[in-house]
């Protein structure tokens, strides 16, 4: 039975085929990369059971994954950027300070005053923590970035599908380093 988009979860991706017994390398994005595997079988957008993960195994930088289901080496070359989703509820429960990305995606976005910044267009790590992409900022052209921080994004409300940002130039630590360095 299809689910509702809303309470499903993208975990993973197929990143390709491996090898030629029909395994995928699959790249998680759980918190825990290897837990994506105990949350059940892997949904499509729309719901649908696609993969059920039999056994799997760490590669360099991604998981080497069997499903249940048979595949061959082209079929899983095929399936290369599929983007795997499991229900909400198979989920942990989070803390009050933690979210999943897909529920930050699309957000509205505005300064400590109630100014209009934009939206959230995507989250990125590049191995110093996660950083939220804003595009549609008025008056600013292309996307920015800012570091995913309590002190940079102050609040966070799903409910009012809103984030609140601080200004880089207000955040305290920043003022502190500038003082340490001089002023540069």
């Amino acid at each position: 039975m299809a689910k509702p988009a809303d309470d499903l979860v993208f975990v993973a991706a197929i990143a390709g085929a491996h090898g030629v017994r029909g395994e995928c390398k699959v790249k998680s994005f759980t918190g825990e990369p290897e837990a994506a595997f105990g949350y059940g079988p892997f949904l499509d957008g729309a719901g649908k059971v696609l993969f059920t993960p039999k056994r799997w195994r760490v590669a360099k930088d991604a998981f080497v994954v069997a499903f249940k289901e048979p595949m061959t080496r082209e079929q899983a070359q095929s399936a290369r950027g599929t983007k795997l989703f499991v229900p909400r509820e198979a989920l942990p429960t989070l803390d009050e300070d933690e979210f999943y990305h897909s529920d930050l995606l699309g957000l509205k976005v505005q300064s400590l005053d109630g100014s209009p910044m934009g939206r959230i267009k995507a989250i990125h790590d590049f191995g110093g923590g996660d950083l939220l992409e804003i595009v549609d900022t008025p008056d600013r052209k292309g996307a920015w970035m800012i570091p995913f921080t309590t002190e940079q994004v102050p609040h966070v409300s799903i409910t009012d599908r809103l984030v609140t940002i601080a200004p880089l130039e207000e955040v305290e630590g920043d003022k502190e380093r500038d003082a340490e360095d001089g002023g540069e």
